[in-house]
């Protein structure tokens, strides 16, 4: 057998180690729906490690390499959750807080503040550390506030704020977080 294949075939064994996941410098402050799905994404990654590694030698050896990668992620990002009070407060914009805002061309729009792994903008999600995230925090109804955007800076007014629709009971562990009160 030439040389050349055995080299080959130890290389398909190997996986190439996949670029680590960044962690956010920004405090991880979740809400309670945030944590519940950090968790079962951390359960889902543990079931598929255990699959994997049941399969030995056959098992795809990147996937393996990518779903160790996606748990330490993931492990580290359970571990540093600050789950925040379910936003109630109809007068201060939390982190939690359906809010209704205009921007300069009359156009409205609902987002939802949460954390920064649960953010899913065209779902209305927005990370609570975003330029509009930010620029809503503590914010209340009638006020105009500067969204600093990369396509240029707009203002915007906020028309209304609801508490957190719970899906989930938690109760609140961990340091508190900011509710954004000026």
């Amino acid at each position: 057998m030439s040389r050349a294949f055995v080299n080959e075939d130890q290389a398909a064994a190997q996986a190439d180690q996949p670029v680590e996941r960044r962690v956010s410098d920004q405090p991880n402050y979740v809400t309670a729906a945030g944590l519940v799905q950090l968790q079962q994404r951390l359960a889902a990654l543990n079931a598929l490690r255990s699959e994997l590694q049941s399969q030995g030698e056959r098992a795809d050896q990147q996937r393996l390499a990518d779903t160790e990668r996606d748990l330490r992620y993931f492990s580290a990002r359970v571990q540093s959750a600050q789950l925040v009070p379910a936003a109630s407060s109809t007068e201060n914009v939390q982190i939690g807080s359906q809010v209704r805002f205009v921007d300069e061309d009359g156009r409205e729009h609902q987002v939802q503040l949460v954390g920064e792994d649960q953010a899913d903008a065209l779902q209305g999600l927005i990370n609570w550390g975003s330029p509009l995230g930010r620029a809503l925090l503590g914010a209340g109804p009638g006020d105009e506030v500067l969204w600093r955007r990369p396509a240029g800076d707009q203002m915007i007014e906020v028309i209304a704020i609801e508490g957190e629709q719970q899906e989930v009971a938690a109760p609140f562990a961990g340091k508190p977080a900011p509710t954004g009160e000026r």
